[in-house]
């Protein structure tokens, strides 16, 4: 099974995008998105020195941009990638990228959130000195309580021995101080504490936007960084991605997820080897491959054959679809169980982990077509649950 990762910021470096850009069909996709969000990205990607795509409206459209076309490259046809992708993540201003490449909002939409999200963040960093840091290394519970000691938020958890610490540059250099025992310290070089409370101003900017855009059910699994669970929905998908922009990334349970989803195969777009990188040290057995530059092509379309198989969510404009958000034993609810139509939101079950119960609605409701799970079944993250005739619908 192949899963696609799409980087967050920081992952940008000086002139990452020259390579691409010599090709006339890239250039020319990527000076559209360039348009809609309103900037010579292909300067950015191309002249511009570190400290500028620092800027943190810069660095997310340029990352969603390239990201985007570089997928289009990969999968000249998007069915060409539904027939082989069994899921999709993004870290962090990634989620965008993930998010229009499983169809659940469009490129376009991507690109307007992603440049207000950058905007809208850059200015909600500039009233406080803010920063994070990564702490690598040390015994996890050492470092959250030192981090929780020093008022510091654990804003991307990466897995073991990866965490970023975000807060105001006082507390930060509390933490420098006084670290965890045997953690080392990266100041990393983004321009405000991202996925803490200091965000706040910046979901409402994009909390507004979001309830302008049109949604879709994501043609491919969305694994999300709030929890990890698998997420079908396009109104949750978006839901989702703009409350993280203050919220902590759990990539840490994405790869746990995507362990549960069966991966063989993760797929990094460029600028692709933070996330790979990652892999390789907390995934043990699976293969990665880091896009970075086109002449990559041919071997990355050889690793999505290897890898590739037809997500388990296929979607016609006749139906729809509930899948399980998480791996678990599904416990019908009686009353949806009995029901014929369903109202929308209306819960049909719960997933039953050791971890905690997850409740499972229909975001649409619709006529009960059929049950392809029974009450007791294990389940797996994606795995269809029920299928829908929407109401109404001639």
């Amino acid at each position: 099974m192949l899963v696609v990762l799409a980087p967050g910021q920081g992952s940008q470096t000086p002139g990452f995008l020259r390579p691409w850009l010599a090709d006339p069909t890239f250039a020319t996709r990527f000076d559209y998105l360039a348009s809609v969000a309103d900037l010579d990205l292909a300067h950015y990607g191309t002249e511009a020195d570190a400290e500028t795509i620092r800027d943190t409206a810069i660095a997310q459209p340029l990352l969603v941009a390239a990201g985007l076309v570089a997928a289009l490259e990969l999968f000249p046809h998007p069915s060409d990638a539904f027939a082989r992708v069994g899921a999709v993540v993004g870290h962090s201003v990634g989620e965008l990228a993930a998010a229009a490449g499983a169809r659940a909002i469009s490129a376009e939409q991507a690109m307007v959130l992603v440049r207000e999200r950058g905007r809208a963040m850059a200015a909600a960093a500039a009233t406080t000195p803010t920063g994070m840091t990564a702490v690598l290394g040390g015994q996890r519970e050492d470092v959250l309580a030192t981090l929780e000691r020093h008022g510091l938020v654990a804003a991307n958890d990466n897995g073991p021995g990866q965490v970023v610490a975000a807060g105001t540059t006082e507390q930060l250099a509390a933490l420098a101080a006084d670290p965890p025992t045997r953690a080392r310290l990266i100041p990393l070089s983004v321009a405000g504490a991202f996925h803490t409370h200091h965000m706040a101003p910046a979901v409402e900017r994009l909390s507004g936007l979001a309830a302008a855009v049109t949604t879709h059910d994501s043609r491919i699994p969305v694994i999300s960084n709030r929890d990890g669970r698998v997420v079908h929905d396009g109104q949750d998908v978006l839901r989702r991605i703009v409350t993280q922009i203050a919220n902590p990334v759990r990539w840490d349970l994405c790869m746990e997820t995507m362990l549960d989803l069966g991966v063989t195969g993760v797929l990094e777009m460029p600028p692709a080897g933070t996330l790979t990188g990652i892999a390789k040290r907390a995934m043990k057995g699976v293969e990665t491959f880091a896009l970075n530059t086109p002449d990559q092509l041919d071997d990355a379309r050889a690793f999505v054959r290897k890898h590739g198989e037809r997500s388990l969510i296929s979607t016609t404009p006749t139906w729809r679809m509930v899948v399980a958000p998480a791996k678990g034993t599904f416990e019908r609810d009686e009353e949806a169980g009995a029901a014929d139509l369903l109202a929308p939101h209306a819960t049909i079950g719960s997933i039953v982990s050791l971890r905690d119960r997850t409740p499972v609605t229909a975001a649409h409701g619709g006529h009960v077509v059929e049950w392809l799970v029974e009450d007791g079944d294990l389940v797996s993250p994606g795995q269809p649950l029920l299928r829908l005739h929407p109401a109404g619908a001639a």
